[in-house]
């Protein structure tokens, strides 16, 4: 299928502008959505760093979302990663081997290699399957996540050695008895059970696998809200509902599946609604909580969504690089705005 270019102008800063600005039907809602919040992203985090706020997700975002940005944005984060694995000698962390998964996967998403990074090996950790679960479930679906998504050997260790058969398994133990998943001893949650379903998505094939995922798929259809959103620690909120979208999309669920529309409400209702004018995300309708990572995940959402609907493949699996069907973001110098942005808004001019 001959997948659809298109060309958007984004002006850094002026994100309602730019969306008020769009010719009739040159864009439908995700990708508008999508649009503003990359265009967002890119003025809030204008130079990315490596850590889980204002760094690996929003690069990964940009990356797999095929957005035409800059290439001194990438070598200003590959830069920063660079600098950073040295001055750590290779130990992003001692304890969070989630570190390792989420650089790993950003890295395969440039096209760059993780297994050498000033000289170190940041896979390496990730075949250590006790120092993985040092992180207990978590560990386990971000390092097969990670593995998966170059479709990269489990590197050797000498202690504790991983394979992808005791990450799938540990998730498939981990599985409670009503279908979800929780990160310690306390209720399902939506948001890990998602997550889960993401890592095990590859291997629908084998028979444990394929009903523990029809489990977590029926359960989190159960706990929908009848807004269409799902509710997490502190009640409903935009992260967690990214993360089912994530999820459906990996499984090849569409969006607007049966089971996952309450009261005609889709989930990609339920996450714009999140969505503000300059295209951030509210963590909950009321604006409590981090804006910045609900902005993230939505993105990463987003981005997945988009890439569902053109048929690519999904946001984690990137074995096969795709060129065409970009977004194409050009940053508008203040002085070359088109006439429309000054009479609408004459007091950005």
């Amino acid at each position: 299928m001959k997948k659809r270019q298109r060309s958007v102008s984004l002006v850094m800063g002026f994100v309602l502008a730019l969306s008020l600005a769009l010719p009739v039907g040159a864009a439908n809602n995700l990708e508008t959505a999508a649009n503003q919040t990359a265009a967002y992203l890119l003025q809030t985090v204008s130079t990315p760093q490596t850590g889980d706020i204002g760094g690996e997700w929003v690069v990964l975002g940009l990356a797999r979302g095929e957005y035409s940005v800059p290439d001194s944005y990438w070598t200003a984060y590959l830069g920063v990663l660079d600098a950073h694995v040295k001055s750590v000698q290779g130990v992003l962390s001692t304890r969070k081997y989630t570190e390792y998964a989420r650089v790993a996967l950003t890295l395969t998403a440039l096209g760059k290699d993780p297994t050498n990074v000033a000289g170190y090996n940041l896979l390496a950790p990730l075949g250590e399957f006790s120092g993985v679960l040092g992180q207990g479930l978590n560990g386990a679906v971000w390092a097969l996540l990670a593995l998966d998504a170059g479709d990269y050997d489990v590197p050797k260790v000498s202690g504790d050695q991983a394979t992808r058969e005791r990450y799938v398994q540990e998730i498939l133990r981990r599985q409670g008895t009503a279908g979800g998943w929780s990160l310690g001893a306390g209720e399902p949650d939506p948001d890990i059970t998602a997550m889960a379903l993401q890592a095990l998505a590859p291997y629908q094939e084998q028979k444990a696998v394929g009903q523990a995922v029809a489990r977590g798929v029926a359960w989190l259809s159960d706990h929908q809200l009848p807004d269409g959103n799902f509710s997490s620690w502190d009640g409903a909120n935009a992260e967690s509902v990214a993360q089912v979208i994530l999820a459906l999309c990996r499984l090849g669920i569409d969006l607007e599946d049966s089971r996952f529309v309450k009261n005609g409400h889709t989930l990609l209702q339920a996450l714009l609604s999140y969505q503000q004018a300059d295209g951030s995300f509210r963590h909950t309708q009321s604006g409590d909580g981090q804006g910045q990572m609900a902005t993230e995940q939505a993105f990463l959402a987003l981005t997945g969504a988009w890439r569902a609907e053109k048929g690519l493949p999904d946001l984690y699996t990137m074995k096969k690089k795709e060129s065409d069907g970009a977004h194409n973001i050009v940053i508008v110098p203040k002085g070359e705005w088109p006439t429309s942005f000054k009479v609408l808004f004459p007091q950005l001019a």
